[in-house]
């Protein structure tokens, strides 16, 4: 059995009430409360939203936010290992991460329950599109897809966009992912309807569960609209089993079986069963 949490937040300060410090501090400290709960609720394994400490500030093109970026791992990513070892917890901390001087990812760092830093994932898949402009800031992910051993299950991470393209998904799968994270930031109007479709497809097609977050408010100067929040888990066969509500800073805290992956997987023989040989050519291109 596994205890899970993920939390989702709006800006407590956003451009032009601080220094960009100031505005990442506030974050990390509106979180702060509820990592704690989830340390008090057993929680096993949490995941943060999307690049969880500042704006989502690629509606806007402005390289000030360049100064945001870190080490991965870094200040951040040891601050929380510190609650990883308080609360025995294993945690999903994304951040924008500065590799060097105009080397810059959206990432994910998985920290281990003894604050052990077990390693990272790059958002590979980068939007430029509808407000989205994050090739402004982010280079592609060049970490291909791993899987963590972590205490308590093997976890992969997908990053908000990843979530339109099925190979990353199921290379994960591949990969020997239990619990696939996806960290998001997306707006009401643009692929709402999609948020309840692609994931647990995803979840379905591998026989693993995911869980998916996403922040909520509306973030000014950008207005790019409202993050609708709704985040959840949803297991091997394809539903969603617990959801937050799309307005609200909220932990959402759910428990599930591992063992549903070996009956749904026993039933389905997703990777037995597969054809990769039938789509070798395309997969050149």
């Amino acid at each position: 059995m596994i205890k899970s949490g993920l939390i989702q937040m709006s800006l407590p300060m956003t451009e032009g009430e601080g220094s960009i410090a100031e505005i990442k501090e506030a974050m990390v400290q509106k979180h702060l409360p509820l990592i704690d709960e989830a340390g008090r609720q057993g929680v096993q394994i949490l995941c943060l939203q999307e690049i969880f400490n500042t704006p989502y500030f690629c509606p806007g093109q402005d390289n000030a936010w360049y100064a945001s970026a870190e080490a991965v791992p870094g200040p951040t990513t040891e601050r929380m290992a510190e609650y990883a070892r308080k609360y025995n917890m294993v945690i999903i901390v994304p951040v924008y991460e500065k590799e060097a001087a105009g080397f810059l990812y959206n990432t994910a760092a998985v920290i281990d329950a003894d604050g052990t830093y077990l390693g990272k994932y790059r958002k590979n898949h980068i939007p430029h599109t509808s407000g989205f402009w994050e090739k402004y800031f982010f280079k592609p992910g060049n970490l291909g897809y791993p899987v963590f051993q972590t205490k308590y299950a093997k976890v992969g991470v997908y990053i908000c966009y990843d979530r339109h393209f099925p190979d990353g998904a199921r290379v994960l799968g591949l990969n020997g992912a239990e619990i696939v994270y996806n960290p998001s930031a997306t707006v009401a109007g643009l692929s709402q309807y999609l948020w309840k479709l692609e994931q647990p497809a995803h979840a379905a097609a591998n026989g693993y569960f995911m869980g998916c977050i996403n922040r909520v408010g509306e973030e000014k100067p950008w207005n790019l609209g409202r993050f609708y929040g709704s985040s959840y888990f949803v297991d091997p066969r394809g539903q969603i089993f617990a959801q937050a509500s799309e307005d609200k800073d909220e932990l959402l805290v759910a428990e599930f079986d591992l063992d549903m992956i070996e009956e749904v997987r026993a039933t389905w023989q997703f990777f037995r069963d597969r054809r990769p040989e039938t789509y070798e050519k395309l997969v050149e291109l």
